[in-house]
């Protein structure tokens, strides 16, 4: 999945993002692939990483699981191996907050015969409700795969500034050469129905009003930044007109996006009526690795 460069000394800790990251396992074939590709995302993060597996403990599955680790590339890693049985969902969100975990990674499973992505029933309900941000990796790799390009949402909402934060943070740990902030733009802004060619001009003038708009208020963003976050990272800003969520999908899907980053809805109002709109899009047919951004308190 990721090429992941040098740790990360520069960055201020306010603006280390995930210091506890979290991955729930299952003894499946992809076991191995998803504990060396999470072990490696923790290290380059500097994170501790906790590994649980909801279920009882044998020594079999301990040694399986220790086996695993010991093939890693970071003998310093911090790593805690926790198994608790009960409910898939509860366990997982309630050791989220227990733990004060920042990061929870799940594993997105390919559909066979539609050859298309999907996220199961547990995995969608800890993105929806889940109390930290989360990973959803589609192509884990046992050796790094080089990380080019990450997409992240410029959408208008209150917890943007942040996603497109830990965008500019991931970038540099991953060792991305491009960083494109996508503002989605609802056809219904542009206010104008096209009937022949005057209209269609000046539809045209209303779309580049919108553009320049939306391109300053990321500009703006960016700008409040930390040089050290924004100097060796080269950003593009892209302006789509259509339905958000699935707009931008099929962005990060047509430039083959190596990540997709997008903020989570805040739990009330007007964004939370968006959430199931937006979100749901992507998580039906997931273009890349998505990385959603919640807030933690």
């Amino acid at each position: 999945m990721f090429y992941l460069g040098p740790s990360l000394p520069f960055m201020p800790s306010k603006i280390q993002p995930f210091k506890s990251i979290l991955f729930g396992f299952a003894f499946s074939p992809s076991l191995r692939v998803n504990v060396l590709e999470t072990a490696r995302i923790a290290h380059f993060f500097g994170a501790k990483l906790l590994l649980l597996h909801v279920g009882e403990k044998s020594q079999d599955k301990s040694d399986q699981i220790n086996k695993i680790l010991a093939q890693t590339e970071y003998p310093n890693l911090e790593v805690e191996i926790l198994w608790k049985s009960g409910d898939p969902f509860n366990v997982i969100s309630n050791t989220c907050k227990i733990s004060k975990i920042d990061l929870l990674i799940l594993g997105a499973m390919q559909h066979e015969n539609m050859f298309q992505f999907y996220v199961g029933s547990i995995a969608r309900k800890l993105t929806r409700k889940v109390c930290c941000s989360v990973l959803l990796l589609i192509k884990p790799s046992a050796e790094r795969v080089p990380c080019n390009h990450i997409v992240v949402n410029g959408l208008d909402a209150p917890e943007t500034h942040i996603a497109i934060t830990d965008a500019f943070y991931a970038a540099n740990a991953f060792g991305a050469q491009q960083l494109t902030i996508v503002e989605e733009i609802l056809q219904k802004e542009i206010h104008v129905t096209v009937e022949d060619d005057r209209s269609l001009k000046k539809a045209n003038i209303v779309k580049e009003r919108l553009k320049e708009r939306e391109e300053s208020r990321v500009r703006k963003i960016i700008s409040g930044l930390p040089e050290n976050l924004t100097k060796n990272v080269k950003v593009k800003t892209q302006s789509i007109f259509g339905k958000r969520g699935y707009s931008i999908g099929h962005y990060a899907e047509v430039i083959r996006a190596d990540l997709l980053i997008m903020n989570a809805p805040t739990k009330t109002g007007f964004l939370d009526r968006l959430f199931p709109h937006d979100i749901e899009y992507i998580l039906s047919d997931l273009p890349t690795d998505l990385l959603i951004i919640r807030k933690t308190i």
